[in-house]
C-alpha cells in the first residue's frame, strides 16, 4: 500500500528502471533461501535455469509451457568473453551464433563478411560530458560559456560513425527519445570557431588545463577523440581510465575531479532517466541547481500528467540552456550475427540492447 502518490511505481518496479518486480514462487524461495535461490533460480520467463558459472557462462534451456508461446531455440548459452576481438573470432569459428559488442574495425569485418550478418542493439545508454568541477566558483567550467565551448567542439557525427558505423544517434538531451516526458533537443552543431569564441569571451583566448577526463569503462576510445576535440579549442585534458567496479565507487563517493565522459542508462522516463544525475542527492550528481531541486521533487507527487509533463520538460530546458551536460549520442551498437541465426531478437523491443524478447530468436531449419 503507497501512503501518498507515487507516479513513478509502476516505472520503478514494472521497468528496468529497477528489475525490481521479480515473481518467484514463494514456497520454492522460503524453502531454499536467497543463497539456495541464486545457486537455483526459479522464474516466470520463457527459459528455465540449468546452470552458471559467475561471469563465464549462463546456460537455459526452453519451457515448454511459457504462457505466450513455445521458444524457437531449445538450448541457449550466454558466454562472458572480454575482449571483443576474441568475441569475433569465436562467431567467424562458429562457436557462438551472436557476439555483441564490436567495435568499428570488428563490425566492418562482419560487414565484409558474406558469411556473417552485421545488425545493431542498444539506443538504452547517452553518452555525456559532466562537469565535476562546474560547482566550484573558481573552476572554469563554473562558466556557462566554456561549457557551451566544450559542446561545440565535439563532433558528434564523427564520433558515432568512428565508434559504432553511425549507429549511434546525436541527442541534446540526456533523456532517450521515445521515453515518457522526454523534451526532443536538437544537438549542438559543431562549431569550433565558435567554441574558441565562447572561451574568448570567458577569459581563456589561449584555452586552459581541465585536468583529468574520467571516461566510463570500457569507452576509452570515445575517450580518446572527445579529449582531442578538447584540445583543439585549448581545452586540455588528461584521460583517465580505471576498472568499472573501481570507477564507480569513486563516482558514487563524489571523489572525482575534472571532467567525465559519463554513461546514463536509467530505463523509463523523463523522470527515472533524471533520478541519478539531475537533483543534487542524486548518486552521481555532484551538485545541482536549487530551482530544478524544486522542480524535480514536486513532479515526484505529482499525478496529474499534463502538470507533470510540463514540469519535467521544464526542468530538461533549464538544463539545456545552463549546459548542465554536454548530451553526445545514444548509444547504439554493432553487433555479428553467425549464418546459422533466422532471427536474432534485436531490437525488437526498443530501445534494449539485448536479444529480446527470447523466445522470438531463430535459428535457421536445416
Amino acid at each position: 500500500m503507497l501512503h501518498e502518490p507515487w507516479p513513478d511505481f509502476m516505472t520503478i518496479y514494472g521497468t528496468l528502471a529497477s528489475t525490481a518486480a521479480w515473481i518467484v514462487p514463494k514456497e520454492y524461495f522460503e524453502k531454499v533461501g536467497a543463497d539456495g535461490f541464486k545457486k537455483h533460480p526459479i522464474g516466470l520467463g520463457p527459459y528455465k535455469f540449468v546452470s552458471h558459472k559467475p561471469g563465464i557462462e549462463l546456460v537455459m534451456e526452453a519451457y515448454e509451457g511459457y504462457w505466450r508461446k513455445m521458444p524457437s531455440v531449445r538450448r541457449l548459452v550466454f558466454q562472458s568473453v572480454p575482449e571483443a576481438t576474441t568475441r569475433l573470432a569465436m562467431l567467424k569459428s562458429g562457436e557462438v551464433d551472436v557476439a555483441y559488442l564490436l567495435d568499428e574495425s570488428l563490425a566492418q569485418t562482419v560487414k565484409n563478411d558474406p558469411k556473417l550478418k552485421l545488425a545493431f542493439s542498444g539506443g538504452l545508454g547517452t553518452f555525456f560530458l559532466d562537469f565535476f568541477d562546474m560547482w566550484d566558483p573558481k573552476s572554469p567550467w563554473a562558466d556557462q560559456r566554456v561549457r557551451k565551448a566544450a559542446s561545440l567542439a565535439i563532433d558528434r557525427k564523427a564520433l558515432s560513425q568512428a565508434a559504432t558505423l553511425g549507429a549511434s544517434k546525436p541527442n541534446g538531451n540526456i533523456v532517450v527519445h521515445g521515453f515518457e516526458f522526454a523534451l526532443p533537443i536538437d544537438p549542438d552543431p559543431y562549431d569550433p570557431a565558435q567554441a574558441k569564441k565562447l572561451l574568448a569571451e570567458a577569459g581563456y583566448p589561449n584555452g586552459f588545463d581541465a585536468g583529468e577526463l574520467h571516461v566510463w569503462p570500457p569507452y576509452s576510445a570515445t575517450g580518446e577523440a572527445i579529449t582531442g576535440y578538447l584540445g583543439a579549442i585549448g581545452i586540455r585534458t588528461r584521460m583517465r581510465t580505471a576498472e568499472r567496479a573501481a570507477f564507480l565507487a569513486a563516482l558514487t563517493a563524489k571523489k572525482l575531479n575534472g571532467l567525465c565522459m559519463c554513461v546514463l542508462q536509467a530505463y523509463g522516463s523523463a523522470s527515472t532517466r533524471m533520478a541519478e544525475i539531475v537533483p543534487t542527492s542524486g548518486t552521481y550528481a555532484y551538485g545541482g541547481f536549487p530551482d530544478t531541486d524544486e522542480l524535480y521533487a514536486l513532479q515526484l507527487k505529482e499525478i496529474d500528467p499534463a502538470k507533470r509533463e510540463a514540469m519535467l520538460h521544464q526542468i530538461q530546458r533549464i538544463l539545456h540552456e545552463r549546459t548542465r551536460f554536454v548530451p553526445i549520442y545514444d548509444y547504439v551498437w554493432p553487433s555479428g550475427v553467425g549464418p546459422r541465426v533466422e532471427e536474432p531478437g534485436l531490437m525488437l523491443i526498443d530501445p534494449y540492447p539485448w536479444a529480446a524478447p527470447l523466445e522470438e530468436v531463430r535459428l535457421k531449419r536445416p
